[in-house]
C-alpha cells in the first residue's frame, strides 16, 4: 500500500511555529516549524529528529489574525497537543497527534 493511500486525512503544506518537548521533566525544548499539518500530525524539518517512539508535547503558535473566525484579545493562541514521533529521516521526523489537545491563549511578557 503506497503512502498516499494509508492517508486518511488531507494534508496541507503549512509553515507553522511550534514549540516540541519530550514528555520527560527537565526536557530541552525544540522550536521548529511545520513543513505540512493534518488533523493527525505534522512533519516537522530538523536536522537532529527525535527518536521513532519518543512521547512529546507541541504547542502550535497559530496568529490569530490569520483565523478570521476566532475572536480574542489575544494575538496568538497555543494548540497545545501531545504526541509521539513515527519517523524520523535525516531531515526530519513524522509526529502522530492524540486526540486531546486545549487552546491556550499567548501571555505577553
Amino acid at each position: 500500500m503506497e503512502a498516499m493511500e494509508r492517508r486518511r486525512e488531507e494534508r496541507f503544506e503549512m509553515e507553522i511555529p511550534a514549540i516540541i518537548r519530550v514528555s520527560r521533566p527537565s526536557a530541552n525544548r525544540l522550536e521548529l516549524v511545520t513543513s505540512n499539518v493534518c488533523s493527525g500530525g505534522a512533519y516537522f524539518h530538523t536536522p537532529q529528529p527525535l527518536p521513532e517512539g519518543t512521547d512529546v508535547r507541541i504547542d502550535l503558535v497559530l496568529n490569530l489574525e490569520k483565523l478570521k473566525t476566532l475572536k480574542d484579545d489575544h494575538k496568538q493562541v497555543y494548540v497545545e497537543l501531545k504526541g509521539t514521533v513515527i519517523r524520523t529521516e535525516s531531515e526530519g521526523m513524522s509526529i502522530c497527534f492524540n486526540q486531546d489537545y486545549q487552546f491556550r491563549p499567548h501571555q505577553e511578557t
